[in-house]
């Protein structure tokens, strides 16, 4: 089979790795892909338009496009290729709506009864002040549409939420202030199955000891240490299950990986928020702990046949520590050079590119913000954080940055 993976970054440069595996891929494309992915698949420039994407796919036969990015989805790509009779990895426009709209998700949550933090919505920030003036601090005041992972802030004062309502444009969530660790749990759904993938910690802010702005993510383990399999199963059942039935009940069953945001709190898992593709850098260590054919898995998830599905995974834990360039997540300082990226790998680790290019003269240059994860395994979090640290130490990019937290306590 062919295979268009579509995006750019960390998540896709994992997916076309671990595709780049299976015995029954044939051409791996992708679009744009970066300096990492051209090492295993053919890196093509398409308009970002559906049209484009569909007939570069009738073009070339592809039998699978697996939609990396939450954009293109929210933009109806996955529509588009179906109603051309392509196979597409990832859910419509209207089950986008997931992570599309924070209100539309905490307004299927409300009328499904799933557990999730008390919640309004505001289109006037004036509103939206009255409202903080008149609750207990802290807040979590979230932009209502997508905002690149970076899109919340947790105010703990008057002061930080008015300057929070003042930057986000358009519609804003504010909710309650959930305590507990937070868990990242993936879940496969054809519309009606559900297959669970596994959990993730994310790191997000961009300073050791979870300092700083929040960020797209510095790092993760997989699995979430504090995700039980009680815990999980709760969220599967409490979380997860009403809201495919609910998606579904709606005309608009979910088809592709829900990401679920769990806080994990002291009477149980609550939803922070959904994401409706795998998270960046969370593919990354799922990818290293997926034994099984993936292509299988996509291709199941997108024919409706999940139930049949029965995926290996190591016993290991994987981590992934993110480079990034200076100043991130302001504006990146972009165009300086990384070097020492085979000697990283030469540790044992896997380096994926998440902005990445290649220079005429060979060289690699940062092109983004997140740049690089350094991702490894180990029999246990100390065993593999040692590992991709190692890796990390070997990469020559003075303009480059890290926390060194990752996997710790």
């Amino acid at each position: 089979m062919n295979i268009l993976v579509i995006g750019g970054g960390g998540r896709e440069h994992a997916l076309c790795w671990k595709l780049r595996q299976s015995a029954k891929v044939d051409r791996l494309f992708c679009a744009p892909g970066n300096a990492g992915i051209a090492q295993v698949a053919e890196c093509v420039s398409l308009d970002p338009g559906n049209a484009a994407v569909v007939e570069f796919a009738q073009t070339n036969d592809i039998g699978l496009v697996v939609i990396g990015p939450e954009q293109p989805l929210v933009d109806g790509l996955a529509d588009a290729l179906r109603a051309a009779g392509i196979r597409a990895f990832g859910p419509s426009a209207a089950a986008a709506r997931l992570e599309g709209s924070k209100g539309f998700t905490k307004s299927l949550c409300a009328r499904a009864n799933i557990p999730t933090a008390a919640f309004a919505r505001f289109d006037s920030a004036d509103a939206a002040r009255e409202y903080v003036a008149a609750h207990d601090l802290p807040v979590v005041i979230k932009a209502d549409g997508l905002a690149a992972g970076k899109g919340v802030v947790i105010a703990t004062t008057a002061a930080e939420a008015g300057a929070a309502l003042d930057t986000m444009a358009g519609p804003v969530v504010i909710e309650a202030f959930l305590t507990g660790p937070e868990a990242s749990l993936f879940v496969l759904c054809d519309g009606t199955d559900l297959l669970s993938l596994g959990s993730a910690q994310d790191y997000k802010r961009v300073g050791d000891g979870d300092t700083g702005p929040n960020t797209g993510g510095m790092g993760a383990v997989a699995p979430a240490p504090a995700l039980t399999a009680v815990l999980e199963s709760r969220a599967l059942t409490e979380i997860v299950a009403p809201t495919v039935a609910a998606m579904a009940a709606m005309g608009t069953p979910f088809t592709g990986v829900l990401f679920a945001g769990l806080m994990l709190t002291p009477t149980g898992p609550q939803l922070i928020e959904y994401n409706v593709r795998f998270g960046d850098p969370e593919c990354e260590v799922l990818m290293l702990r997926l034994e099984s054919d993936p292509l299988d898995l996509l291709v199941a998830t997108c024919d409706g046949t999940l139930a049949a599905a029965r995926p290996v995974w190591r016993d290991d834990t994987a981590v992934t520590v993110v480079m990034a360039a200076e100043n991130y997540p302001g504006l990146p300082v972009t165009g300086t050079v990384i070097a020492g990226i085979d000697a990283a790998e030469a540790t044992g680790a896997v380096v994926f590119h998440a902005g990445t290019a290649r220079r005429d003269d060979g060289a690699v240059i940062a092109t983004g913000g997140r740049v690089l994860a350094v991702t490894a395994i180990g029999a246990d979090v100390g065993e593999a954080r040692a590992a991709a640290y190692a890796g990390v130490d070997k990469i020559d990019w003075p303009g480059g940055f890290c926390r060194r937290d990752i996997g710790g306590e």
